[in-house]
C-alpha cells in the first residue's frame, strides 16, 4: 500500500524535511533499503550509513544532525515510529480462530466470556475461567481451576496448568508451558526424592510470552510475572521467581528459582541468575552473563561471574593481551636464565 511522505508523516504526526510527494512503496533497513523504501535511524553511530542508504526518506529522532539530500521525518522515537509505519503500508491480517470448534473438549463446568474462540482439539478442564474475546488455539491444553483473562492470545499447543492466573491482553506463543513443576529434590541415601510443587503462577496484564518458554510453579506461593513484561522465546524461569514490570527477558535466559528481578530489567540473551538472589530496578545484565550474587539497582553489569560493565570491559581487555604477555614473560625468563647463567660463571 502506497503512501505518500506527507501522508506517513501526518499518520506518524512528525514533523518533516523535503517533498511531500515522493511516494513510499516499500519498508527496509537502511543497508538494503532500495528506492521507493522509507528506512529508520535510532542510534547516531550508524548516522555515516545515511550517505550511502538507498532509501527515497529516512525516520530519525529529533536531534538527527547527519547531512543527507534525503527526506527525514523527525520524530522522539524513529524505532517505534519505523513499526507504525510498517503496520501502514504492510497492514496485516491475521484471522485468529472464531467460535468453539466442534473437535474441542471443554469441561462442562468451565465458564467462557463473551466472544471466545477455541480451536480444534484444544483441552478446557474442570473450572476453567476465560475472559471475554480471549482466542485459544487448537492444541493448547488448558488444566482445572486455571483462569485466563479478557483479549489474551494463546497460540497452538500452549499448555497453561492448574490453578495458573492468566491477567487481561496476555500473549502466549507456540510450545509454551506455565505451571510446570519445580525443579526441586532432595537427596536422602543416594536417592533424588522429588518434592511437591503445590504453588501457582500468576502472570499479570500486557505480558508477552515467547514460543518454548517454561514458567515453573512456586513450591508453596507464586511464581509472578509482573505487568507489561516481555519474554523472548527458549527462556526458562524457575520455581518462586518474582519478576517486576516492565522487564524484558531475552532468548535462553535462565533465572533460577526463588530470585527476584526488579521494575524495568533487562536480561540479555543467553544471562543466567542463580537463585535467591536479587536483581535492582532498572537494572541490564549483558549477553551471555552469569549473575552469581544480587545486583544494586540502576547498574549495569556483564561477564561471568557478572561485574560491574565498565570493571568487565577492562578484564576482557586484559585477556585480549595474554597471548602476547605470555611472550613477554617467555622472553624476560630466557633473559633471567642468562643473567644468572653469567653471575655463577663470573
Amino acid at each position: 500500500m502506497s503512501k505518500t511522505l506527507a501522508e506517513i508523516a501526518k499518520f506518524l504526526d512528525a514533523e518533516f524535511i523535503g517533498d511531500p510527494k515522493i511516494v513510499i512503496k516499500g519498508i527496509s533497513g537502511i543497508k538494503e533499503a532500495k528506492d521507493g523504501d522509507i528506512t529508520f535511524v535510532a542510534n547516531p553511530k550508524y548516522n555515516h550509513l545515511v550517505k550511502e542508504t538507498n532509501a527515497s526518506a529516512i525516520i530519525a529522532s529529533k536531534d538527527f544532525s547527519a547531512v543527507t539530500q534525503k527526506p527525514v521525518i523527525r520524530i522522539d522515537n524513529p524505532s517505534l515510529a519505523f513499526s507504525k509505519v510498517v503496520s501502514l503500508i504492510f497492514p496485516i491480517e491475521i484471522k485468529h480462530p472464531q467460535g468453539i470448534h466442534p473437535q474441542a473438549a471443554i469441561s462442562k463446568s468451565a465458564k467462557l466470556g463473551k466472544n471466545v474462540a477455541v480451536g480444534a482439539c484444544a483441552v478446557l478442564e474442570d473450572n476453567v475461567e476465560v475472559g471475554d474475546n480471549t482466542v485459544i488455539y487448537g492444541g493448547s491444553y488448558i488444566a482445572n481451576d486455571a483462569t485466563i483473562g479478557k483479549d489474551c492470545l494463546i497460540y497452538p499447543n500452549v499448555s497453561i496448568r492448574e490453578r495458573v492466573k492468566i491477567g487481561n491482553r496476555v500473549i502466549i506463543n507456540n510450545g509454551t508451558v506455565i505451571g510446570s513443576d519445580g525443579f526441586g529434590y532432595v537427596t536422602v541415601d543416594g536417592v533424588h526424592r522429588r518434592i511437591p510443587q503445590v504453588g501457582t503462577v500468576v502472570v499479570e496484564d500486557d505480558v508477552e510470552i515467547g514460543a518454548n518458554v517454561a514458567v515453573d510453579r512456586a513450591r508453596f506461593d507464586k511464581t509472578i510475572i509482573g505487568k507489561g513484561t516481555k519474554i523472548d522465546n527458549l527462556v526458562h524461569i524457575a520455581h518462586n521467581v518474582i519478576i517486576g514490570e516492565n522487564s524484558l527477558i531475552i532468548a535462553q535466559t535462565g533465572i533460577s528459582g526463588s530470585s527476584t528481578i526488579g521494575k524495568n530489567v533487562i536480561l540479555a540473551g543467553q544471562s543466567g541468575v542463580v537463585g535467591h538472589v536479587t536483581i535492582g530496578d532498572n537494572v541490564v545484565v549483558g549477553a551471555q552473563s552469569g549473575v552469581t550474587k544480587s545486583v544494586d539497582a540502576n547498574t549495569t553489569v556483564s561477564g561471568y561471574p557478572a561485574k560491574p560493565h565498565d570493571i568487565a570491559k577492562r578484564i576482557n581487555a586484559c585477556m585480549q593481551r595474554l597471548p602476547r604477555l605470555f611472550k613477554t614473560i617467555s622472553k624476560l625468563e630466557k633473559k633471567i636464565e642468562e643473567l644468572e647463567e653469567r653471575l655463577k660463571n663470573k
